[in-house]
């Protein structure tokens, strides 16, 4: 009986060494051409099988606070590095997925029912993407064996990722009296684009938000605008199967959702929910608009805390 017990106790133990075996790649045999070897020692597929891990519920009743933001993040600064990864970029990832038709794409224009252009109103096609990516087509010139030109044609440019620096997203902050947890919950993500303004017929420069620039200059820089957005909850079961290339470590476990999950970015307050509608930007400028991004933040931080007696 003794020996039974022992044999039911090591049994697990030689059976993980054999499921071990099979991922070393030690192999001395041919190996057949319909199984490729592994790209490694051990098969990294995991994060491939991953689901999303839903949201605690929320009633409607147990909300006592609850906060809009709105907030950008650039992917030059040093801790958001890991979503321009010429492997695994955000951008990349949610081209991909709506190119795809496996996420939905938003159209950003502004309207009067929805005066931000977020509100998840309007379907955007596949087809008109690349066009709001500022991805046109070039005319090219085609040249005979002397050098001569012969004609033209329209040709497609390729879309750069590396453009997209910067993205917007939209968040709630709310406080769960039943669970007594005061947490963010984003809403939606946004790639920011930065065109160039061009001038009408009236002489007047108006870039493709529809702002009005004065300058007399034919082509400026204007300010960044979303090119569309994606319903994060729908993302996110994009996200939990595309893994995070960091510098330091290649064996992270780390996936886009569990980034965004645990809030590894670093951004900036662009607004606040307010009864005026007001942008930080409209109000304050030049370093004061830093000032008052981390006020906000400060600010709900203290809430907080605030809730808190020791």
């Amino acid at each position: 009986m003794k020996r039974l017990i022992g044999l039911l106790l090591i049994y697990p133990l030689f059976s993980s060494l054999y499921a071990q075996q099979e991922n070393l790649a030690n192999s001395t045999t041919p190996i057949s051409a319909e199984k490729p070897p592994v790209d490694g020692y051990y098969d990294q597929s995991d994060i491939e099988n991953r689901e999303v891990v839903p949201y605690a519920n929320i009633r409607p009743g147990d909300v006592i606070y609850s906060k809009r933001i709105w907030r950008e993040f650039d992917t030059r600064e040093k801790m958001n590095t890991i979503y321009a990864s010429p492997k695994s970029s955000l951008i990349n990832i949610l081209m991909n997925a709506v190119m795809a038709g496996e996420l939905t794409a938003y159209d950003p224009t502004p309207t009067k029912e929805d005066p931000n252009g977020d509100s998840f109103k309007t379907r955007l096609d596949p087809s008109q993407i690349m066009g709001r990516m500022g991805v046109d087509s070039a005319l090219v010139e085609e040249y005979d064996n002397e050098g001569n030109v012969k004609g033209s044609h329209m040709e497609s440019r390729e879309f750069d990722p590396q453009k997209v620096i910067r993205f917007r997203i939209k968040e709630d902050w709310i406080l769960d009296k039943q669970r007594s947890v005061f947490e963010p919950r984003i809403i939606g993500i946004a790639p920011l684009i930065t065109p160039d303004a061009t001038v009408n017929a009236g002489g007047v420069q108006v870039d493709s938000t529809g702002m009005v620039n004065e300058s007399p200059s034919s082509a400026v820089s204007s300010d960044s605008y979303p090119a569309f957005w994606i319903y994060f909850p729908e993302a996110r079961h994009i996200l939990v199967n595309k893994e995070v290339s960091t510098r330091n470590n290649d064996a992270t476990g780390l996936s886009f959702d569990d980034v965004f999950i645990k809030r590894l970015f670093s951004s900036y307050i662009v607004k606040e929910s307010n009864p005026e509608d007001l942008r930080v930007r409209d109000y304050a400028s030049g370093i004061d608009r830093l000032y008052e991004s981390e006020r906000i933040k400060q600010s709900l931080l203290d809430y907080e805390q605030d809730l808190w007696s020791y």
